[in-house]
């Protein structure tokens, strides 16, 4: 008797490989996919402008990227003496104006020059509701933009919320896509829905935004041959379908849940010969983290050493990937 409905897979026609950089973008569960591939020494680069949840902030953001527009100062604005920006996350933000302005450039810029070259984004996104600036946060704010990313805790008043129609969603990305085209035309995007619940907009109207997003998507998946889905919500929302699955807040799904979905993203969205090396690179990523209880003993030494011959070894095998940090660390004098 099966006891847990499974969803028939597709494997990605070209998939991921070590060769690839990877730009991600999006919702919190952007970084779960995000904070493995990169400890495994894929090529990547993720939130340049911090987590984002919604089509509109997404879209704005790639598009900062391509035009790689100098931030300045009328884009940000001072609240709990704090300089900030709509744009991006509180984790960019700064009590010193010209060091948020210097961290937010030199992502922007950074992205920019990953994005030319990368041959995968991953698009995640969260949710349909958008935040409009009303008359009472553009007196209070240098600059006054249609949408925000992020509220960062500004009044209420500040802000008025409304669903993205689905029309308005599968527009703003169309028009981002075909930017994204030109920019770099060898770029291939993939498309995750997270399966986060925003339970604070209501559990109806979270079941109507995610609706909205997977509809769009595949809209988007139908038209162009460069797109592609992978369905981390349906694996967590159908297949797993059990709060043992979610963490406390029965919101975010949990350890066994991401590392559920990760697992199917690697058997059909990674080459055959990554996942054999993503093993390899595993090992080296767990010693790396050893922490020795009696550092200056032989053993030690030689676990070190052993280490450092096996990182050495893929290195010269696999020159693209980037170990000098293992390398380093397992030279080190005992």
């Amino acid at each position: 008797m099966d006891f847990m409905l499974n969803i028939e897979l597709k494997k990605l026609p070209v998939p991921l490989t070590y060769r690839d950089k990877i730009l991600l973008t999006g919702s919190c569960f952007t970084e779960h996919i995000g904070n493995v591939l990169g400890d495994l020494k894929f090529n990547i680069l993720q939130n340049p402008n911090g987590i984002l949840f919604g089509p509109d902030s997404v879209c704005r953001s790639l598009e900062s990227y391509i035009d790689n527009r100098n931030i300045t100062e009328a884009d940000l604005f001072q609240l709990n003496e704090v300089w900030q920006s709509w744009m991006h996350h509180s984790r960019f933000s700064r009590t010193d104006k010209e060091e948020a302005l210097r961290v937010m450039n030199a992502s922007r810029q950074q992205a920019h020059d990953f994005l030319k070259k990368a041959g995968w984004l991953i698009i995640t996104l969260g949710s349909a509701f958008t935040y409009r600036l009303t008359e009472q946060a553009s007196r209070a704010s240098a600059s006054l933009h249609s949408g925000v990313a992020n509220c960062h805790r500004a009044p209420a008043n500040w802000f008025s919320k409304e669903m993205l129609e689905i029309k308005e969603i599968r527009e703003l990305l169309e028009h981002t896509i075909d930017e994204l085209r030109q920019f770099n035309p060898e770029l291939k995007i993939l498309f995750t829905i997270s399966p986060v619940r925003h339970i604070r907009d209501g559990v109806v109207e979270n079941n109507r935004s995610k609706a909205r997003l997977i509809e769009s998507v595949h809209q988007l998946v139908s038209k162009y041959d460069f797109t592609y889905y992978f369905p981390a919500y349906e694996l967590v929302i159908d297949v797993l379908r059990d709060y043992r699955f979610y963490d406390i807040d029965l919101v975010h799904p949990n350890y066994p849940a991401t590392e559920f979905v990760l697992e199917k993203f690697a058997a059909t969205c990674i080459d055959d010969e990554s996942r054999l090396l993503m093993q390899e690179m595993k090992k080296i990523v767990i010693a790396r983290k050893h922490k020795a209880f009696q550092p200056d003993t032989a053993a030690h030494r030689r676990f070190l050493s052993a280490h450092y011959e096996k990182a050495l070894a893929l290195q010269q095998q696999y020159p693209f990937i980037d170990l000098a940090d293992e390398l380093t660390y397992f030279s080190q004098p005992a």
